[in-house]
């Protein structure tokens, strides 16, 4: 197993980042979604759901506008998501195209974690969270999870300290794929299963598994899908992918955020090669300088201002509704053709920066 080097208590490095002094960091950006739907021969109606940048407190959207020669409805889904909707009936056998164009503006999101101005949730906090504690197609919730939980957590009871034995124990057992993609590989939908299984795995794999052993030590949690804006990708048209990430809740504080798959990245030593230089550098938000042991704490409740959320929340019902059961999750579009869930199309998001640049 490679080094890791984490903090020495869980308490001490929860605190860390507490009392910082700096400021918040800000950025913005201009960024084109480009989603084209390559239409089968003979389809009879082509619906497409596509994700929409989120309005949050750390992202400021504006200028939104979607060129596309078919009109479009604004709807939300079942977990909340504001989300684009076209639908065409007896379309030509040419790619539907469309494109988002939109200006935002971003800020790093800081917590001051401190477990003592926590505790555990009352009996109506949890009925009214229960939502997110339930599991879903991909985060199961299982014997052999519930075990391995309760193995890590122990008889940890406050929240913070619970979910931070769950978030080390994650980083010291699990390999982001890009780091060794000659014998890596994601799975398909972001599972806790295979993630627990194999070891390995994207950021969804990750906080899918992360996510499993929370539910089952009671602790609420949502995954976040978004997109970072690396450095390196300023201005280059190449698709930023998409990048998720988990929020749990914690009485007194709220929703909490985290990111144990950046983290694994810049908080373990793996040799940079040919074969995954360039995935690498790609996966980070602020761009891959080697081994950085601050970044274990840091994205224990804080996240960079380099991101955007898409969309929150798995098992997703649409509005209008989708025929072809609950869409796993929405981080770039959801396409049906004939009521059948279809996978022909492609997606690039590209950016520019427009103020807040990197010293």
């Amino acid at each position: 197993m490679r080094s890791l080097l984490l903090a020495a208590g869980a308490c001490l490095s929860v605190t860390a980042h507490a009392n910082a002094p700096d400021p918040a960091r800000h950025a913005a950006f201009h960024a084109n979604n480009a989603i084209v739907v390559s239409v089968p021969q003979g389809a009879k109606q082509v619906r497409i759901w596509l994700a929409l940048p989120q309005q949050t407190p750390w992202s400021d959207v504006s200028h939104l506008k979607i060129d596309t020669r078919y009109p479009v409805q604004y709807q939300s889904d079942s977990w909340g998501n504001k989300i684009g909707y076209i639908e065409v009936n007896d379309p030509a056998a040419t790619p539907i195209d469309l494109t988002e164009h939109f200006d935002i503006g971003t800020t790093e999101r800081r917590t001051q974690l401190d477990p003592a101005k926590t505790r555990p949730l009352t009996d109506a906090e949890r009925k009214a969270l229960e939502r997110y504690l339930l599991p879903t197609s991909y985060v199961v919730v299982n014997d052999q999870i519930r075990e391995l939980a309760g193995k890590i957590v122990g008889g940890e009871q406050n929240p913070i300290l619970a979910a931070r034995k769950l978030y080390d124990w994650t980083l010291e057992h699990v390999t982001y794929w890009v780091e060794y993609p000659d014998r890596m590989r994601p799975s398909e939908f972001g599972s806790a299963d295979f993630c627990l299984q194999t070891k390995s795995g994207n950021c969804t794999d990750f906080h899918s598994l992360f996510s499993s052993l929370a539910m089952a030590s009671g602790i609420p949690t949502r995954m976040v899908y978004g997109s970072l804006f690396t450095p390196t990708l300023d201005g280059v048209k190449v698709d930023t992918s998409y990048h998720c990430w988990i929020e749990f809740y914690a009485a007194n504080y709220g929703w909490i955020p985290l990111d144990v798959s950046l983290a694994d990245i810049y908080g373990k030593e793996f040799p940079l090669t040919d074969a995954n230089k360039t995935l690498v550098e790609r996966t980070t938000a602020t761009g891959y300088r080697g081994f950085d042991k601050s970044k274990i704490d840091y994205y224990f409740g804080n996240l960079d201002e380099r991101r955007f959320a898409w969309s929150t929340g798995r098992d997703l019902m649409m509005q209008p509704a989708q025929a072809d059961g609950p869409v796993n999750s929405l981080p770039k579009v959801y396409v049906e053709v004939d009521g059948k869930r279809y996978t022909n199309w492609t997606r690039k998001l590209t950016y520019t920066q427009t103020a807040g640049r990197p010293q």
